[in-house]
């Protein structure tokens, strides 16, 4: 055990996790008033005013303003700017509308015959609470704050299922830019068959999102229990999916799983780049 043991301040967070790997590395708890912590863990931003107080050795697990690619509105807003100047290279995101503000071209979508699907998102939830698929624009509440999305409604589907990949990326400077890309990650999947959205399953929120928060209530839910075979359950590991590229390409014309895994980096790349200049400066104007 280290005569010295580091410091970590975790009274700021709500996870439990957090103060049990503290106990297993031998870090010391920080009291309320302790300034002299080596790690201090918030689930909030990180207020410039806390920046300008850090000595060289301190640490944060949140860099400033980094809500401006966290919160769904904010991403949207730095996406599309984005694309307006270079959509050759920031079109991998469906078209998208931020809403109210945005109200009257969404409502210009229903206009024509052929109907549309579109997945309307709370701006600032997590864990799929308040999201919706739907094809009537009355179904969207008049003056609340939306980020809404067209529904992409060919998936590539794994066991018939939609899934999603969340990716791990450490951010650990901004001047110059440091990123790191964690090699393994999740894939989250429905628990329900996927079929194209009609008017009688819009509702199916088992079918149609991949928040582990929803699925893991679903009757059908497998947990994998097994660590040595992670390609079952409704989560499974990122390296499980890309190999499942792999094995089931139709030609030389689709994607390798190598092929893929480069495509992800690039978008999680274009993705902190679009938000960049904000947490830049508000580091620089606390950290001159």
């Amino acid at each position: 055990m280290n005569e010295w043991p580091l410091v970590i301040n975790v009274n700021y967070t709500q996870y439990e996790v957090m103060q049990d790997c503290a106990d297993e590395t031998n870090f010391r708890l920080s009291t309320e008033d302790d300034e002299d912590w080596d790690v201090w863990w918030i689930d909030g931003p990180i207020l410039p005013t806390l920046l300008l107080k850090m000595k060289p050795y301190q640490r944060t697990n949140h860099m400033p303003a980094c809500y401006v690619i966290a919160r769904k509105n904010l991403l949207a807003r730095n996406l599309s700017n984005m694309y307006a100047v270079i959509p050759e290279e920031f079109d991998f995101f469906p078209r998208t509308w931020i809403l109210p503000a945005d109200s009257k071209s969404f409502k210009e979508q229903f206009n024509n015959k052929r109907a549309k699907t579109f997945i309307i998102k709370p701006e600032s939830q997590c864990q799929g609470k308040g999201i919706f698929l739907t094809r009537n624009c009355d179904w969207v509440v008049q003056g609340e704050h939306y980020v809404a999305q067209k529904y992409l409604h060919k998936p590539y589907l794994i066991d018939g299922l939609k899934f999603d990949l969340r990716i791990y990326v450490l951010i650990t400077g901004v001047n110059p830019l440091r990123c790191f890309v964690y090699k393994e990650g999740l894939a989250r999947f429905a628990t329900e068959k996927y079929h194209s959205p009609m008017g009688s399953n819009l509702n199916n929120l088992c079918m149609h999102l991949t928040n582990y928060a929803i699925n893991k209530e679903a009757d059908g839910f497998i947990q994998n229990q097994n660590e040595k075979q992670d390609d079952v359950g409704h989560k499974r590991s990122l390296s499980s999916i890309l190999q499942h590229i792999d094995q089931n390409r139709k030609s030389s014309e689709d994607l390798t799983g190598d092929q893929v895994w480069a495509d992800i980096k690039q978008v999680c790349l274009k993705t902190i780049l679009s938000g960049i200049h904000p947490i830049a400066h508000l580091y620089r104007s606390a950290k001159p």
